[in-house]
């Protein structure tokens, strides 16, 4: 798998060590890179601070503990990593982090089986797109037992035609096909016993007002003129034609969907981490600044990593996002997709989650 670009816009400055700009890889040693490693590699493992002695045992060349002492503390000056108590050992910072997953990390593989679970859940048929997403959005927040993002925008293409076909008992599918050639399939509801009479008239009324048209544009046409009874149409059809509407009703300028908040509450131990994670949660409900993070991801070629002080809408909240847009077969990007989870998430598996099931986001929707 490709990740064309990890990297996101905001400094790497991380408040527990102070403003120094952190080194690049090239400029650490071998030890100092496997030492960063293993100190990222123990913190993603047990939350924990990771000591001298114990990276003793782990370390490809025998060194002694002083010797690891004084290249974690090199790795400490240049901004990597930091020591929360005097006599403990040390925790990566943000610009650590963003280090390791830049220049040291080794992409995992998602197995067949996840691979399968991504692409029936993110199938859109007989379901509109953002409940594709919706589909998605749970699936991707089980599998990386974190909370999961979606922005995706409403579509303004105008619309070239619409019909509605019986699916049995009840049921009948609305297919749109919009002048560009996308095509959306919807279920809906409709009379018990109804003739198939009245699901043609529905399709030739609603082509005769749709065409060239945006779905919510054609909407507010169709319902004042039902309002007003000028249309010649039986009451079957008109109902047929109303659950069809509906489908379209209160969709948003741009769809953002939120799943399993409640696994960024997992690892809080503090009053002050929950107050952290509260803040964000509140960020999230409002959307704003959230949509804007996302439109910085779409601006990119493949996935971004956007880790706590990397942008303010994380800032002190002690978590990372990883984010990727997705793109029709124009690559043009439809919107995005992502994780939210605390810093020390299991970058090596979520990332190629992430971009997998942004791709077949794309693939399926686009």
């Amino acid at each position: 798998m490709a990740i064309h670009r990890i990297g996101a816009p905001g400094g790497l400055a991380d408040g527990a060590t102070g403003q120094r700009p952190a080194a690049s890889v090239t400029e650490l040693s071998e030890r100092a890179r496997e030492v960063l490693r293993l100190v990222v590699e123990g913190y993603v493992e047990t939350g924990e601070p990771v000591g001298s002695r114990s990276l003793t045992r782990r370390l490809s060349e025998a060194l002694s503990p002083a010797t690891i002492r004084n290249i974690m503390a090199d790795l400490q000056d240049l901004g990597l990593l930091y020591a929360p108590h005097t006599s403990a050992g040390r925790l990566p910072t943000d610009a650590g982090l963003k280090l390791f997953v830049n220049g040291l990390l080794e992409l995992g593989n998602i197995s067949e089986e996840e691979r399968e679970s991504i692409e029936a859940r993110c199938a859109a048929v007989g379901r509109s797109v953002t409940e594709a997403l919706e589909q998605a959005t749970t699936l991707l927040s089980g599998l990386s037992r974190c909370a999961s993002v979606v922005m995706a925008p409403k579509s303004e293409q105008p619309l070239k035609h619409i019909e509605f076909v019986s699916l049995g008992p009840g049921r009948a599918l609305v297919v749109t096909v919009t002048q560009t050639g996308h095509v959306e399939n919807r279920l809906i509801e409709v009379p018990i016993g109804m003739p198939g009479s009245a699901l043609v008239e529905a399709t030739n009324y609603l082509n005769s007002r749709l065409i060239g048209r945006t779905i919510e544009d054609a909407r507010k046409l169709i319902l004042e003129d039902l309002k007003l009874k000028r249309a010649e149409l039986n009451d079957l059809t008109a109902r047929v034609i109303e659950s069809g509407l509906a489908t379209w009703a209160g969709e948003p300028g741009s769809a953002l969907i939120v799943r399993g908040q409640a696994r960024l509450l997992e690892d809080i131990t503090a009053i002050a981490d929950l107050e952290r994670v509260r803040t964000l949660f509140d960020a999230l409900e409002r959307g704003e600044s959230f949509v804007r993070l996302l439109e910085l991801a779409n601006a990119g070629a493949g996935v971004q990593i956007f880790i706590g002080s990397d942008n303010p809408l994380f800032a002190n909240t002690g978590c990372s996002m990883v984010v990727a847009p997705f793109r029709d077969s124009r690559e043009r990007i439809l919107g995005a997709i992502g994780v939210i989870g605390p810093t020390r998430l299991n970058y090596a598996r979520i990332i190629p989650l992430v971009d997998y099931t942004a791709r077949t986001i794309g693939r399926l929707v686009g």
